[in-house]
């Protein structure tokens, strides 16, 4: 089953985000964790197109001319002096899309979409999808489970304030 959480918890989902979710709903039997083992490029692949779709450009190989590099900082002249790449940006709609497979919670790489999504320029929202269970050396990781902990806790503490509108967490 598809899972996803949206945050913070109190607000109604945007509804490109709620779009979002629908474009990883229709491809679920073709990249379900609990089915298959993709990796995250495998992943995108599949949902890529739907996300296009919606207006995301969506990175489709790893050339530098494949990959979709948003703004985050600008030199001399306006021009960008440095750039974060993302899975999926829709400029109009302020999102970005990031899907990760097995390093998602191991290597803490939701964070560093957190992280960099943070920085992006106007960038409001962020979705990140990630396995719902990740097995590894024989056992198994609730990942999904793990990444919404980490936002409850990030929200209700309300010791650290994101720049971002909203974040939703896509378990598939």
């Amino acid at each position: 089953m598809l899972n996803w959480a949206y945050f913070p918890r109190a607000d109604k989902p945007a509804a490109l985000a709620i779009a979002v979710v629908q474009a990883f709903e229709a491809k679920y039997s073709l990249i379900s964790s609990a089915m298959h083992t993709l990796s995250s490029n495998a992943v995108l692949a599949q949902v890529g197109p739907s996300l296009a779709e919606l207006g995301f450009a969506v990175e489709v190989g790893k050339r530098r001319a494949e990959k979709i590099r948003v703004p985050v900082l600008y030199g001399n002249n306006g021009k960008v002096a440095k750039a974060f790449e993302a899975d999926a940006h829709h400029i109009d709609g302020r999102f970005v899309v990031e899907v990760e497979a097995g390093r998602a919670v191991i290597n803490n790489q939701f964070l560093k979409d957190l992280f960099q999504a943070c920085m992006m320029d106007e960038v409001d929202y962020l979705a990140i999808a990630v396995r719902n269970i990740y097995e590894s050396a024989g056992s198994k990781n609730p990942d999904f489970d793990r990444v919404v902990t980490f936002f409850e806790t990030l929200y209700a503490s309300n010791r650290m304030r994101l720049p971002l509108k909203g974040i939703l967490v896509i378990g598939y």
